[in-house]
């Protein structure tokens, strides 16, 4: 059976209305979900699910959205949608950049990118989901889902789906603190026994066992679930 990226899970104290702010911003529409939550999705790119949890945002998120501009009028335009939504403009030690960081309503860190970056290039509004990880995680991840290495240099790495579409990016060394749960996590359709034994082959360590899914750390120890059930 072939593992699917069924979803990127986001913990929200307000689920219905950060769902609202992406499906807004990405031009996704509501999903019925099999598995909980509030899903949205497109034609393209990740579908979101919006689960509740109470507990406040304390860090930085291991994972944000690079979203893409043709222009710098398109860029202007896609950074007012967000603030009109409910977004705000954060500073994270970025300094004097080109790309603008930017929060969703529950702080959630995003960048809208200048014109003209070719790694970017063909990639969609969704240009890439970058991710604090080691070269290993970014292995871990090739293998797990079949996506190809596109970039491979400097402990970077970068995936890609073989029909295209929003790289995964890992940024190398020296790595973020992984304290407590993330506010992000993937959620992997494809639940059998034998690929979870090929995770856990690849590296992925086996938390626990729940009502049709089963949670895995990957090697970086960001953890995900494995869900059975239709991609």
């Amino acid at each position: 059976m072939t593992l699917d990226l069924y979803a990127l899970c986001v913990d929200a104290r307000q689920p219905e209305r950060l769902a609202g702010f992406w499906a807004a911003m990405l031009g996704y529409q509501a999903v019925d979900d099999p598995y909980g939550g509030v899903l949205i999705g497109g034609d393209h790119g990740f579908r979101l699910r919006f689960q509740a949890e109470q507990a406040p945002k304390t860090a930085a998120n291991l994972m944000h959205f690079d979203l893409t501009s043709t222009s710098i009028q398109d860029q202007e335009q896609t950074v007012a949608k967000a603030l009109a939504l409910g977004g705000r403009h954060l500073d994270i030690g970025q300094g004097d950049v080109d790309h603008v960081v930017l929060g969703d309503p529950e702080g959630n860190e995003f960048d809208v990118i200048e014109p003209g970056n070719g790694f970017l290039a063909g990639c969609g509004f969704i240009g890439a989901l970058a991710s604090d990880g080691s070269q290993a995680v970014g292995y871990f991840w090739a293998q797990a889902l079949g996506w190809p290495l596109v970039w491979d240099e400097n402990e970077e790495t970068a995936i890609q789906s073989p029909s295209g579409g929003t790289k995964i990016t890992w940024g190398g060394p020296p790595l973020d603190p992984r304290d407590g749960k993330p506010r992000i996590s993937y959620d992997i359709s494809g639940l059998d026994e034998p690929e979870t034994r090929r995770l856990i082959a690849l590296g992925a360590t086996h938390l626990e066992d729940g009502p049709g899914w089963v949670r895995l750390t990957d090697p970086d120890g960001n953890p995900f679930r494995l869900l059975a059930g239709p991609h």
